[in-house]
This record gives structure tokens, sequence and C-alpha cells, in this order.
């Protein structure tokens, strides 16, 4: 049978050829799938503790009165959703690939039990008996990982199998729907096309739901159609080779035994970009002590020094290339762009007042962006926010510069502890998105100290 031929469960219609009628394209898992998702797991958890502790002491509970228990029922409860939803158990699901939801429940209910465990000694109350946090530890992971199955599996009832777009060489598509046809029987071929160019019009006409993009390069798709698919809710996948491999990638979807890797326009979804936050407002109240006196200390040095004008506001790129005005020490004498109009600053830069080199040398100058990073403006750590002027002409020369875009820039950065203000914009844009790729709490705090060091030490 070749490959345009229909088989059970996978249809290969032939290039482009339309075989059905127009339809509009479907989101795999809908908002309010999600929020129902959200009130299920809280629903059960709770109802999960309560069935444990009735079953280990019937309704004579030890030590403690019901309600004292009911309100540390409800305490885990939040503690296990919000650790879920930093996880990313709320991200939308794809339609395509295999799902390991019990691995990545297991972890993510371990790190809440000893949320929970923390919380006794902080509170100085046990939420639940000590045995019982064992008990949830192993039903809680087989209850959320059940409920992810449970959703998926009423989704494909109710809106029917994914629609799948087919995008590369007739060779590349060819295999994709002999794979498809023995491996996965739930997903249907919709369309195959050889051009990018028309993905957007097949997703609009058949419906199309995933497209599986089995050879070509991804440029071609970003930053659009790219985009456009995403506002869509249709899932893009990129098909790895096995030279893919030594770039070292670390994670891939398994799609009818096919490798992909989902392909978004934003590095950072947004559990990660939410937990960024939180982690950082966190850093910032712990900080602020600190902060508030230098910041004090430093803006009297700068006012003796160079006189009225202490701290100056300048219009810069932020997230999704929106402008905004940074706050920043002056360290240059006024009017300093007056003949020469926006200019990058140098090391031994004239336009600098002499005394305050060493400001400008230890980066100390960037600290009332605090301010910027209360607002939400910025990220303590993040790509450096560049002038509207310099952005527009690096994006021309730079493929993918918007990218550094997808997040908040920062104070400091992965680019300036690792490179210098000479560092060239193309090599200051691979430390970016390295960073924005690899992002982990964990990674900005090293940063942070390492941009304490940077300071100490004054590199430039």
């Amino acid at each position: 049978m070749s490959a345009n031929e229909q088989t059970t469960g996978v249809t290969a219609p032939a290039n482009n050829a339309p075989t059905t009628s127009p339809a509009p394209a479907r989101s795999f898992q809908r908002p309010d799938g999600l929020r129902l998702l959200y009130l299920v797991d809280s629903f059960g958890l709770y109802a999960l503790m309560v069935l444990i502790t009735v079953a280990r002491f019937g309704s004579e509970w030890p030590t403690y009165p019901v309600s004292h228990y009911m309100t540390g029922f409800l305490i885990a409860t939040i503690v296990h959703i919000s650790i879920n939803y930093f996880g990313g158990l709320y991200e939308r699901d794809h339609g395509l690939g295999s799902r390991l939801w019990l691995p990545r429940a297991v972890s993510l209910t371990a790190v809440a039990v000893l949320v929970d465990a923390a919380l006794v000694v902080a509170l100085d109350r046990y939420l639940m008996p000590r045995l019982n946090l064992v008990i949830l530890a192993i039903s809680a992971s087989l209850l959320i990982a059940f409920n992810r199955w449970l959703a998926h599996s009423m989704y494909v009832v109710r809106f029917g199998r994914p629609q799948v777009l087919l995008v590369g060489n007739p060779d590349d598509t060819s295999l994709a729907v002999e794979h498809l046809k023995v491996s996965d029987r739930d997903a249907v071929v919709a369309a195959s096309t050889e051009s990018i160019s028309e993905v957007v019009g097949l997703v609009n006409e058949h419906g199309v739901t995933d497209v599986l993009i089995t050879s070509g390069h991804v440029e071609d798709i970003y930053p659009n159609p790219l985009a456009m698919l995403e506002a869509r809710r249709v899932s893009v996948y990129f098909r790895l080779e096995s030279s893919d491999t030594l770039l070292g990638i670390r994670r891939s979807n398994q799609i009818a035994g096919m490798p992909f890797v989902i392909i978004r326009p934003h590095a950072l979804p947004p559990h990660k970009r939410h937990l960024k936050r939180a982690v950082e407002l966190v850093i910032l109240v712990l900080l602020l002590p600190i902060a508030i006196p230098v910041l004090g200390l430093l803006a009297l040095f700068v006012r003796i020094v160079a006189g009225k004008g202490v701290v100056y506001t300048q219009d810069r790129v932020g997230r999704d290339g929106e402008i905004y005005q940074i706050k920043k020490f002056r360290t240059m004498y006024h009017g300093a762009e007056n003949l020469t109009g926006p200019a990058i600053a140098d090391r031994d830069d004239e336009r600098v007042v002499p005394m305050l080199h060493w400001m400008r040398q230890a980066r100390m100058d960037e600290l009332p962006q605090v301010w910027n990073v209360m607002k939400g403006e910025m990220s303590l750590v993040g790509p450096r926010p560049e002038r509207p002027d310099f952005t527009s002409t690096l994006a021309e020369l730079i493929p993918g510069y918007a990218r550094r875009h997808d997040i908040p820039p920062g104070i400091t950065g992965l680019a300036q502890v690792q490179g210098r203000y000479h560092t060239d914009p193309v090599y200051k844009l691979g430390h970016d998105l390295h960073y924005l790729v690899n992002w982990s709490p964990v990674l900005d705090l090293q940063i942070l100290m390492r941009t304490v060091w940077v300071i100490l030490a004054r590199q430039v």
C-alpha cells in the first residue's frame, strides 16, 4: 500500500490535496479544561488525605481535633497544587508523543511532601499524621498521573483524534506516514506539504492540531508562522536527525518511534516564567535591608561628585519588544550625547565623570534598576536591555536576536559574568540564548553569586 492510501487510523492525502471540508483549528487542551484540572486535582488530593486518615484511624483521629487536620489538609493541598503548577503539570498538553506522566508526578509529589514536612518545623504543627505523608507520596503520584491520563482520554473521545500536517520532502513525509500507521494509530494525517509557506493555509483548511516538520530548517518557521500557530494552540514538532544529537539535546518526544522536539515561539513556558518571578521576589525581599542603605550611600556620592540629576531614565527594550524606562545612577556628564547621539560606551569613555569610572566598572550604576524589577519591567537575571536604536540594527544583522526578548531583561546576566562590556553582540546573544534554554533557579543563583565576584574584582 502506498503512502498516500488510507489505513486504519492514519490517512495520508496527496501533497496539498484537500480531503476534508474547511474546519477551524482545534486546541488539544483548552483553558477551560485546564481550570477544571485544577479543581479535579485539588478535590482529589484533599479527599485522598481524608480517606487515608479515615482508613488508619476511623472516626477517632489522634492527638488533635478534626478541625486541626482539616486545616492541615488544606495547606498541604495548596502546597501540592503549587508545586505541580511550577513543575509544568498544568501547561497545555500536546496531542502527540508518549506521555510519561507518572515519573513527573512522582518527582513533583516528592518535592511537595518534603515541603509539607518542612512546614511542620516552620509552623510547629503537624499537617497530618507522619505516616500519612509516606502513604500520600505514593497515592498522590498515582492520582495526579491518572487524572492526566483521564483528561487526555476524555478529550480524544469528545473532540476526536489529533489531525496531523506533515511538512518536508516527499521521502521524509512518506516515511513518517508509514511510522504513524504502525505506531500511532490515534493520529490522522490530514495533509502534507513541502512548503512552510503553505502551513497556515492548510491548518485553517483541515482543522490541523499538530504540525510535524520532518525535514527543513527551524529558521524557516521561526518567528512566523510559529507564533501564529501558537496563537491558534497548534503544536509544532521538529524531527531530530542523528547529527542533532551532537548538540547535546537531552529531551525529545517520541512520536511513532520518531524523535521530535516541540518548537515554541518562546524559550520559557509560562510556569517557568512565573517561577522565576516568584523566586526573584523572594530574593528581593531578603536583599532590600542591605540594598536600601547601599543605594542611599551611592546616591549621595553621585550627588557630591556629579551634581544634580543623580538618577536618570533612558528608553530600553523589554519583554516582547515593549519599550520601558530604565533607572540608572548617572555616571556621565550632562548632555553627553548631545553631539554624538546614541553611542555604545567603551572602557575608557571620555563622557564618564572621572571619579565615577569605578562605579561603572563595578556595575554599581545599575542598582537603581531594582525599582524596575519590583515593577515587573525587569528581572534580577536575564539578557541585558538594549536601547531601541541599537536593537533595531542588531535585529537586522543577527538572526534570532529578538528571542532574547522572551523574558524581561535583567540587571545582570550570563553574558555579563561570562563576557565583558566590549564582548561582541553576537557572542553576547549566544550567552543570552544559552541562559534562556537552560534556565533554572540554581542557574540564577550562580549568576548572582558570580556577579558579586565581578563587582568585587571590578572585572570589565
